[in-house]
């Protein structure tokens, strides 16, 4: 029996919800948030739907204590009504941290033994501190960083290139914030490197990577929140995890060289993060990233 939590029934969380009811990617749901009147109102418009669906998944609000067997647990849970147009999800984090620590001690008390994939931001901070509270090893809490950051890279180079953004090899790297970076290096477009394609299509990388970073923000002022493209990152990665995929994707690790958690790629399967491995960089992806995991605990220091 596949058993998935989430914690926060907001915008994205609830379109977590939605995905995984729709695709049948799990046998009980369990839905937990503070709001006891949007959780039952979510609960029954799911049960509403049941009949409608081609899958069968039995849906319920819950506690903690309904998460002690879950396969997998993802935290959603966030105070976006904090940000403004253009600025930091570290704005979240004074905000976030006490949710963390109560969310983070209840899963340890009930003895929660799943994965913890985390969306709350600033996402690789918070990661760390529900390793910390939960007492998970690291390889089975980790967050969803720059996976989504790298979809929008794939993203602006298919449009510029007019291609599928499925043909876009590459990542961005580092923080889920400012000091995330495209690393060029690792790109490739149908087989083909992107100095190769730069002078032929006119391309602005500079252009190209801050489009990438700032998309999330492009989304945000339109409409106040985000909630699709992130859901659907979340439940991609939970998927790897269910499955048991042992597949490469970009996600916020603990990174012993760091001693934090940032994003660079890594093997995804049923315990978590189940390999790590050394990326190729050039040295001045190499700063870059050094830069950007300074930076991710410099704003920690001052937000808190």
């Amino acid at each position: 029996m596949r058993k998935i939590g989430i914690v926060g029934i907001g915008h994205v969380g609830s379109t977590v919800a939605h995905i995984i009811i729709a695709q049948g990617l799990a046998d009980e749901l369990i839905l937990v948030d503070k709001n006891t009147a949007k959780l039952a109102a979510d609960e029954l418009d799911f049960r509403d739907a049941a009949s409608l669906l081609r899958n069968h998944v039995t849906v319920y609000a819950g506690t903690a204590n309904d998460l002690a067997d879950a396969d997998l647990v993802i935290s959603a849970l966030g105070h976006i009504d904090l940000i403004k147009p253009g600025g930091d999800r570290f704005t979240e984090l004074k905000a976030n941290t006490p949710e963390v620590q109560q969310v983070g001690n209840d899963l340890k008390k009930v003895g929660f033994n799943g994965v913890l994939i985390v969306i709350s931001n600033p996402v690789d901070v918070i990661t760390g501190m529900y390793q910390k509270f939960t007492g998970l090893p690291t390889n089975q809490v980790f967050g969803t960083g720059t996976y989504l950051d790298t979809a929008r890279l794939k993203r602006v180079l298919g449009e510029a290139l007019d291609v599928d953004p499925r043909s876009v090899k590459g990542y961005m790297l580092g923080e889920h914030g400012d000091s995330q970076f495209a690393a060029w290096s690792t790109v490739q477009i149908l087989g083909q490197d992107i100095q190769t394609l730069v002078s032929r299509y006119n391309l602005d990388l500079d252009k190209i990577a801050n489009d990438a970073r700032v998309g999330g923000f492009t989304v945000f002022n339109g409409k106040k929140y985000t909630n699709f493209a992130i859901a659907h990152a979340a439940v991609s990665l939970a998927q790897l995890v269910l499955s048991d995929a042992r597949s490469e994707a970009i996600v916020s690790h603990y990174d012993d060289k760091f001693k934090s958690y940032i994003s660079t790629p890594a093997i995804i399967g049923r315990g978590g993060v189940v390999q790590t491995f050394n990326l190729p960089l050039t040295s001045d992806e190499e700063t870059a990233l050094q830069h950007s995991a300074d930076a991710i605990s410099e704003k920690t220091i001052d937000y808190l």
